[in-house]
C-alpha cells in the first residue's frame, strides 16, 4: 500500500526505497517464491473476509459505509484493500451507496438456474436525490453479463416504461431466461450460473426515509425472492 504523505507525479502516494539489494521476483530461490506465494494468497482471504463482513446485512443485501477518503481509512490499510477488492473508485456513503447482493432473501446464495423477483412497494423505491440503478455481474469472472436485449442493468430513468402491479409497486425479474414480452421492461438478464447484484443509490437523501447512516437506515432495500415455481 502507498505510504500517505509522500507525494508523486498527479497527487498520486509513492514510496521512495533505498536502491540497494532489489532483485527480480524470478531471480528468487524456490522457496521464497513458494513464502511470497503463500503471503499473497493469506493476504487476499484476508481482504476476501473483510469485504463479506463489512456493513450490515440487510433482507440478502449488504449495506456498508467501506468506501471514503484517507481520514476515512486513518492507516487501516486492510479497510482499504477491501474497498479496492468491494468495488475501487466507490464515494463516500454520502455521495452514494453500494448495496451488493450475493444471496436471495432467505440467505441463499444467488444462481442464475433460478428465477427471482425484487418488489418495491408503492412509494418505497430507493431514495435518492440523484438516481439509482440495479446492475447485475457474473460471480466468477465479476463482468456484466452478454444477453440477447443488452441489457445489464435497471436504473430510475427507465421508470416511466416500466410496468408496474396493480397497488403500484414494481417488480423486477431476475433470471436467465426471458419472463415474455409483457415483462421485459422489467427483466433483468442473469447469467447460467454464480451472479451477483449492485444496488447504487445517488446522492442518497439523508432524511427519512433514507438508507444513511449506512446499514441503520429508516429504508431497507427489498430482498431477492427465489420463485416459487
Amino acid at each position: 500500500m502507498p505510504s500517505p504523505g509522500r507525494t508523486g507525479i498527479h497527487g498520486i502516494n509513492c514510496i521512495h526505497e533505498p536502491q540497494t539489494d532489489r532483485r527480480n521476483f524470478t531471480d528468487l530461490p524456490l522457496k521464497q517464491k513458494l513464502e511470497i506465494a503463500v503471503g499473497m494468497k493469506q493476504g487476499q482471504k484476508k481482504v476476501e473476509a473483510a469485504v463479506a463482513k463489512a456493513g450490515k446485512v440487510i433482507n440478502g443485501w449488504n449495506a456498508s459505509g467501506l468506501f471514503g477518503d484517507k481520514e476515512h481509512y486513518n492507516r487501516d490499510w486492510l479497510s482499504r484493500a477491501a474497498a479496492a477488492q468491494g468495488g475501487i473508485y466507490g464515494n463516500s456513503p454520502a455521495e452514494a451507496m453500494y448495496p451488493f447482493g450475493r444471496s436471495d432473501a432467505t440467505g441463499k446464495p444467488l444462481d442464475g438456474r433460478h428465477r427471482y423477483t425484487i418488489t418495491f412497494p408503492q412509494g418505497q423505491l430507493p431514495p435518492v436525490n440523484a438516481f439509482w440503478s440495479i446492475t447485475m455481474y457474473d460471480g466468477k469472472t465479476q463482468l456484466l453479463i452478454k444477453n440477447p436485449i443488452d441489457r445489464y442493468l435497471i436504473n430510475s430513468p427507465m421508470l416511466p416504461d416500466m410496468k408496474k402491479n396493480a397497488d403500484g409497486s414494481l417488480t423486477l425479474y431476475i433470471q436467465h431466461e426471458p419472463p415474455g414480452a409483457e415483462r421485459e421492461s422489467i427483466w433483468l438478464p442473469a447469467p447460467a450460473g454464480s451472479m451477483y447484484l449492485v444496488m447504487r443509490l445517488y446522492w442518497p437523501k439523508e432524511t427519512p426515509p433514507s438508507i444513511l447512516p449506512p446499514g441503520q437506515g429508516t429504508w431497507q432495500p427489498p430482498g431477492v425472492v427465489a420463485a416459487s415455481h
